[in-house]
């Protein structure tokens, strides 16, 4: 760690966050669970919030991929993921759902001002981003692809994007 120049997770825990709240919305996968962990952990996320039948810690299967990440990233359960989008927005954060839907935007093309406090939403492996919450977002963006497949794994579409949010909001020049 010292080497590396990582904080500590007590040091973690106190340093200035991107201004991103993580919406699980009945993610299924315990991996897809922790690797969301692991990646907030690595872009240093305000928090995740886990909604309806996602997983929570501590379980065996989030820890594989989270490596830890579950001590170092705030986290709470919500049992509805409208509930915490609501909640949210009434804390000031922009709801952004990542889901392949009308009116979508490329995520390259999203603007973000740099004093802004963003929800990002990655639903269901299956269903996506439930209606209900599709119904209260302020806007969606979704990955560019060419490949056949059109859709990415949970946790591969969680580090695309934070990316993102990560090079646009914290590596502005």
């Amino acid at each position: 760690m010292d080497e590396l120049n990582r904080p500590s997770i007590e040091a973690f825990k106190n340093q200035t966050k991107l201004p991103i709240a993580l919406i699980l919305d009945n993610v299924r996968s315990m991996h897809n669970v922790g690797s969301a962990f692991r990646t907030s952990d690595a872009f240093a996320l305000e928090q995740i919030i886990l909604c309806g039948i996602t997983g929570t810690p501590p379980h065996r299967e989030i820890e594989k991929t989270a490596l830890g990440a579950t001590r170092s990233v705030a986290w709470r359960h919500v049992t509805s993921a409208a509930d915490a989008v609501k909640d949210l927005r009434d804390e000031g954060y922009r709801i952004i759902a990542v889901e392949q839907a009308v009116g979508s935007i490329p995520l390259q093309q999203i603007d973000l001002p740099p004093h802004g406090k963003y929800a990002l939403v990655f639903g269901n492996e299956v269903h996506g981003v439930s209606s209900e919450v599709m119904a209260c977002v302020d806007s969606c963006v979704e990955i560019p692809q060419s490949g056949t497949k059109h859709s990415l794994n949970i946790a591969v579409s969680v580090g695309i994007v934070l990316w993102e949010f990560y090079s646009k909001l914290h590596l502005r020049t």
